[in-house]
């Protein structure tokens, strides 16, 4: 499981000889899938989107990355690694740890998930580009999806990502953030959704069984899972899509009654839970104060906001 620092974050995203190639190679392995237009954006923004394609099309010849055109988004191409590309990529040192699922590069599950998969990689655009404008530090590779954390009895929450976040530049001092991202697209119900946040609760909480023996004097006690890969729980931001504001305010209804739980006092008083419409993340970016603590989801604050004011 992913823990780094700011150093180390920055380490992992320095590509070095391999260049563009090797990132473009290395983000879509993480990613599961872009289009054009977001690789472009998520990589080289400042140059022209003619330099992305045949970047895309020249790793497609080397038999490292594949796509889909989706006919009914105007024949939009997504791309996504081959086997051979997600062979190559993990032995990366970026990438390490990381274990892509077995259909990343089966065309078909690609077809099948490209709604979801498309709208989580757009929300990872939203906070690299506003980092980027805010002079804060939040690289592709900063967004990692679906990292697997145990709750015990074969149990576990997977975010739809994990992401780090430091304010300020590089080498600077300013404060590392952690999220976990739930990107919403209104496919299940209100109640399923709010079921995440006791999930969360749970994780927070969870420590695992030790293995039976004897403690000796001065052995330190069982520790929660969580503090063995982050010095504080990560934030959990719900990014709503697939409605309208009728919608939206359903699903924060529901997730305002799963605060309400009596049992979760003790996690919403110490981890920021939050939820926004994906579409005030595009408009106003995502440090906008957009967001909505569910436990009073009447305010609107910014999702980098200290823990306790």
């Amino acid at each position: 499981m992913p823990h780094r620092t700011g150093g180390e974050a920055a380490a992992m995203t320095d590509v070095g000889a391999g260049g563009g190639d090797r990132l473009a190679l290395a983000v879509l392995t993480q990613y599961r899938m872009a289009t054009t237009e977001q690789i472009h954006l998520l990589l080289a923004p400042d140059v022209r989107i003619e330099q992305t394609r045949r970047r895309l099309t020249k790793l497609r010849t080397e038999g490292l990355l594949d796509r889909v055109t989706l006919p009914q988004a105007g024949r939009t191409r997504v791309w996504f690694p081959t086997g051979y590309g997600v062979q190559v990529a993990s032995g990366w040192p970026e990438l390490r740890g990381r274990r892509p699922p077995r259909t990343v590069s089966d065309r078909t599950a690609v077809r099948l998930r490209v709604g979801h998969g498309l709208t989580v990689t757009e929300t990872a655009l939203a906070f690299i580009q506003d980092a980027r404008q805010r002079g804060d530090l939040c690289r592709p590779l900063d967004w990692i999806p679906e990292v697997y954390h145990p709750l015990g009895s074969g149990e576990a929450v997977i975010p739809d990502a994990l992401m780090f976040y430091q304010r300020g530049s590089a080498g600077s001092d300013g404060a590392m953030l952690r999220a976990f991202v739930e990107v919403d697209r209104a496919t299940m119900g209100p109640e399923r959704l709010a079921a995440k946040v006791p999930a969360y609760a749970r994780l927070h909480r969870y420590t695992p069984a030790p293995i039976a023996q004897r403690r000796t004097a001065g052995q330190e006690p069982p520790q929660e899972e969580w503090r063995r890969h982050y010095p504080l729980f990560p934030r959990v931001l719900f990014v709503l899509d697939g409605t309208g504001p009728a919608g939206i305010e359903t699903r924060i209804r529901a997730l305002r009654a799963a605060a309400g739980d009596p049992a979760l006092a003790g996690f919403l008083r110490d981890v920021p839970v939050l939820a926004a419409p994906l579409v005030d993340l595009l408009q106003g970016g995502p440090s906008a104060p957009v967001w909505r603590p569910i436990q009073a989801p009447d305010h609107r604050v910014g999702w980098t906001q200290p823990r306790h004011p």
